[in-house]
């Protein structure tokens, strides 16, 4: 029996490094990465109402003091984005003069859960898992960018994310009534790679173009999620849960390419705290009939602590310099935004269940700070799975498929008006297909 115990716990801890390893690597557009579990997200995450499978961890820690047996699931994702950015500038004579016309190269971002689950009695379930609550990215050509980069092929892309690991608790009070929490200790990365602009040379009537710019970070942060989960009846149960922000501090290096050619350090450590910010969540399932799963959500996620990114440039050079040409800090001014979900599942047999569900995922970014290393788009989004049980065994397949709205931001705006500065003018579009698969077991 011990030697047993102790494969599980082997099993457990190879996938947990296998997710943290695929989700080092990459990562796909879109903040929250918040349809975790393929039954969840083809129901289209409104699952905080349900929350009765290995996904409850992340939607709704109560919904874990309803598992009667030892359990283990895995989920893995492939983030496929396609997105362009086109911008046009505005000539006397000339009319409006096509400057970029970029595609993002085809890529596939990874992204996981893991979790495993232990009754320690009949009222209290104990689990563990790590999964990847968010993340945001892109990656561009930069030969479609080289006309805004001093004619070179630089590389521009970024990589945001948090991945979690979480120890859980569960308690089942009756029949009707159950709360959980989960520790929450996270691994945040913050990499972005553009054109480090050019400055004049003062002495020389000469421009000198500072090259590649690229900063890496990455840091710890931790925090707690607490849910509550009420069945009133058969039929109907309610579901609410509050994930609490999370400061993460981040360290890391900059460089920049040719910066040492003007006598001045190419590179300098920084630091940069990043507030991941509290997600609240109500949901609701019914059952009409008995093979029909109907549930809704709200989410609500608190963006507007992301408004101001303050970076400390250690090397004192590198903080004078970034002073100076205000890019020590980088305005987001994100927004308060909610999401609405609805989902449904059909058994059609004891074997198999048909899923489908919407939401409507609004950008938290305003207009003023939208740019290409961060993008960010409203969404509306459809899904699409399909279970099939074979007795403690469970095999899920679903897709999302994300359609952003197009977003222009007005060239002359942002060269006129002080308040839109930082933003890139320009129009964006993207589209994200996200395949996935489920695998779970009880013991």
């Amino acid at each position: 029996m011990q030697e047993v115990e102790m494969k599980k716990g082997k099993i457990f801890l190879s996938v947990i490094v296998f997710v943290l390893f695929l989700n080092s690597l990459s990562w796909g557009n879109g903040l929250n990465l918040n349809s975790l579990g393929s039954r969840a997200l083809a129901m289209g995450g409104a699952f905080v109402g349900l929350a009765d499978d290995f996904s409850a961890i992340f939607w709704n820690p109560a919904g874990i003091a309803q598992f009667k047996t030892e359990y283990f699931g895995f989920y893995g994702t492939d983030i496929m984005p396609s997105g362009n950015y086109k911008l046009t500038v505005p000539y006397p004579g000339l009319g409006n003069i096509a400057v970029v016309n970029a595609k993002t190269p085809t890529k596939h971002y990874l992204g996981g859960l893991a979790a495993f689950y232990y009754p320690v009695s009949g009222n209290l379930v104990v689990g563990i898992g790590v999964y990847t609550p968010s993340g945001l990215g892109s990656k561009w050509n930069g030969e479609d960018f080289k006309l805004i980069s001093a004619n070179k092929a630089y590389e521009w892309g970024s990589k945001v994310g948090v991945i979690t690991i979480s120890p859980a608790a569960a308690y089942k009070f009756n029949d009707k009534v159950s709360i959980g929490a989960t520790f929450n200790l996270n691994y945040g990365m913050f990499n972005i790679k553009t054109h480090g602009g050019s400055t004049e040379i003062p002495v020389y009537p000469y421009t000198l173009d500072l090259g590649q710019y690229e900063e890496n970070m990455n840091a710890w942060g931790i925090g707690a999620t607490f849910g509550i989960l009420v069945k009133p009846s058969e039929m109907f149960s309610l579901g609410a849960t509050l994930r609490t922000a999370s400061t993460i501090k981040f360290e890391g290096d900059a460089k920049m390419q040719y910066l040492s050619l003007l006598g001045l350090p190419g590179s300098s450590d920084l630091k940069r705290d990043v507030t991941w910010p509290m997600w609240l969540a109500l949901g609701v399932a019914f059952k009409p009939i008995d093979k029909l799963t109907l549930t809704s959500d709200v989410q609500w996620t608190q963006w507007s602590k992301i408004d101001v990114m303050k970076t400390d440039f250690v090397d004192p050079y590198w903080k004078l310099m970034m002073a100076a040409s205000g890019d020590d800090k980088r305005q987001m001014y994100w927004e308060d935004k909610a999401q609405i979900r609805f989902g449904a599942e059909y058994q059609i047999s004891p074997a198999f269940a048909l899923r489908a569900g919407y939401y409507w995922d609004p950008s938290p970014a305003p207009d003023r700070t939208m740019n290409v290393l961060l993008p960010n788009y409203d969404f509306n989004v459809l899904t699409f799975g399909i279970g099939y049980a074979l007795d403690t065994l469970k095999l899920e397949f679903g897709v999302e498929y994300l359609m952003g709205r197009e977003r222009t931001v007005d060239y002359l705006k942002v060269k006129t008006d002080p308040e839109w500065a930082t933003a890139m003018p320009g129009t964006y579009n993207m589209t994200i297909l996200v395949p996935n698969i489920s695998v779970s077991y009880k013991f």
